[in-house]
């Protein structure tokens, strides 16, 4: 009976014991915050490694049970030896093998059955009622072994498995990383190249066709005053000269917008205020321009960037918001930039809001303004209701840009050619 309740009691909550820590485990590998785990695993790292430290931490279990058992002895009978050894035979399947825990079993069973430990009993044959327990505790201590084992493949196959996730998982984030890098010096480049073209095209149409446009523009008014007696061909001539000089105002308005001559020459403010009165004169939206008396040159790049989001924020109030006003502040703090666009128009809608939010995916003009103001170190904020749309723009001074540099004199735009 004695050795009935050793395997009830000890063998079942065993079972529940191997699968609640073969959990524990597996859970300790993935958040590596359970410190008992994590102390039972090192334990046992330590010992694998040695096969004499793993055979004589076994023996000295089952020894210092055997001890507290005859201690005991007087207390709770000699039942007790084989509810105290079954734990040390426990550990050693558990952390020591089945080798160890098979020499812990046979020792186990000796020392219980012929006591040679003081007082020690002579050698003799097993009485049935001897017998009996000796053999449950036998088959218990069997199959604590197996459950042992069996637990310890099973966190090997685990730990092979994570260790071959783990590296997969950092293949793939190097990988991931190299793509984002590469996708990133390619975006900086396409928007240089982009503002070096439209550089380029400009002065081309400026140096080339205008001058052209010009020349045309003197001959055919030298010619309208020699045949201005003629009506019809007077009239003919003028209506020509005037396409011209409208032809001319486009190409002007072409080649400033592609890159404003101010932009380089008298620096951001000129280049707003110059394009802020085409705009109002074009859209018939009143603009209040709020510039500080004292702001100077920024690099370039910088002037370039402020410049061209507020183009495109100016433009997408003509085409989406229905604002009659808008307003424009400039401001420098602390070595930033912060530009502000506001309308008073109907907002963007709930649902582009919630895509934009979701996904990620503005429209094209918005991803470009992030993109180039992310290529510079500044961000970009959108803040829209039924009451209007507010853009923000924070944007670095790089102290180790140089400020840009005028090119060659150009005919200083009017306002009705950003119209």
């Amino acid at each position: 009976m004695i050795g009935l309740v050793a395997l009830l009691v000890c063998s079942l909550p065993f079972r529940h014991l191997a699968l609640w820590d073969c959990k524990a485990e597996a859970e300790t590998m993935r958040t590596h915050s359970s410190l008992s785990a994590v102390s039972a695993v090192s334990f046992s790292g330590r010992i694998s490694g040695s096969a004499t430290l793993r055979y004589a931490s076994a023996i000295g279990a089952t020894l210092i049970a055997l001890l507290v058992s005859r201690g005991l002895n007087a207390y709770v009978g000699d039942g007790a030896a084989f509810i105290l050894l079954l734990p040390a035979v426990a550990f050693s399947a558990w952390y020591c093998g089945p080798g160890p825990s098979i020499v812990a079993t046979a020792l186990a069973l000796a020392g219980t059955t012929y006591r040679f430990l003081p007082p020690m009993q002579p050698l003799s044959v097993l009485s049935v009622s001897e017998f009996a327990p000796a053999l449950v505790f036998l088959f218990a201590c069997v199959l604590v072994v197996v459950m042992g084992e069996s637990r310890r493949r099973h966190n090997e196959a685990l730990r092979i498995e994570q260790d071959a996730l783990e590296s997969r998982v950092q293949e793939r984030t190097v990988d991931l990383d190299m793509a984002n890098r590469n996708l990133r010096e390619l975006s900086a480049r396409l928007l240089q190249l982009q503002d070096d073209e439209r550089r380029r095209i400009a002065r081309e149409l400026h140096d080339s066709v205008g001058q052209m446009l010009a020349a045309l523009t003197m001959n055919l008014s030298a010619v309208r005053v020699d045949v201005e007696r003629l009506t019809k061909t007077a009239l003919a001539l003028a209506d020509s000269e005037s396409l011209v000089q409208e032809m001319s105002t486009e190409v002007r308005t072409i080649s400033h917008l592609l890159h404003p001559p101010l932009l380089d020459e008298a620096g951001l403010l000129s280049a707003l205020r110059w394009y802020v009165d085409g705009f109002s004169l074009r859209s018939k939206i009143k603009v209040d321009l709020d510039l500080p008396d004292d702001f100077g040159r920024l690099p370039r790049e910088s002037e370039t960037a402020i410049f061209r989001v507020v183009q495109e924020s100016l433009t997408n109030i003509h085409r989406h918001s229905g604002s009659a006003v808008a307003r424009i502040r400039l401001r420098q703090r602390d070595q930033q930039v912060l530009v502000e666009i506001e309308d008073k128009g109907k907002g963007i809608p709930l649902g582009k809001q919630e895509e934009m939010s979701s996904s990620g995916a503005p429209g094209v003009g918005v991803r470009g303004m992030r993109e180039r103001l992310r290529q510079l170190g500044g961000t970009l904020e959108i803040n829209s209701s039924s009451s209007g749309t507010v853009v923000t723009v924070w944007l670095p001074i790089a102290e180790s840009s140089s400020p840009a540099s005028p090119v060659e004199a150009t005919d200083t735009p009017s306002p009705l050619a950003a119209a």
